[in-house]
């Protein structure tokens, strides 16, 4: 009968890791499999990522394109479609929009002139495009901007 007890792996199933550079008598010392010289008998040895066989490597074939700044400056942009589905009568500014979900926490927001208003509001916000602007006064509105420092 087989119980957890008796039980044993299939004949071949299991195999005994190879031990490199033990003896002459394990068949794997001296060079540990390496072979005499060259390359891959050398430590740290390996192709790195990217390397071609010393063609110069596609990375610094290509053009390099574009440039990222450092000092960009990053928005929460919202827009007159926002400002105008919004049901409160309070002032709107950053941390209402941020509650809200409309602005993301943590960057300052800046109302974009997409879509129309036809309501008065009074938006304190970090910015506000002149378009905007423009769109929220004509409608009856204030503006004010708000330096988040």
């Amino acid at each position: 009968m087989i119980n957890l007890g008796n039980l044993s792996p299939n004949k071949g199933a299991n195999k005994q890791r190879k031990r490199l550079g033990r003896g002459p008598g394990t068949g794997h010392g001296k060079t540990a499999g390496r072979g005499h010289k060259g390359f891959k008998s050398r430590s740290g040895s390996g192709i790195k990522p990217g390397f071609e066989g010393g063609q110069m490597p596609i990375q610094r074939r290509l053009p390099k394109r574009g440039f990222n700044s450092v000092n960009t400056k990053k928005y929460s942009i919202v827009t007159l479609s926002h400002l105008n589905d919004l049901e409160t009568e309070a002032e709107v500014n950053t941390k209402l929009l941020v509650e809200l979900g409309i602005a993301k926490d943590g960057l300052p927001v800046k109302v974009l002139a997409n879509g129309t208003i036809n309501k008065s509001v009074k938006v304190a916000v970090e910015k506000v495009s002149t378009g905007a602007k423009a769109m929220i006064e004509a409608a009856g509105g204030t503006v004010v901007e708000v330096n988040k420092d």
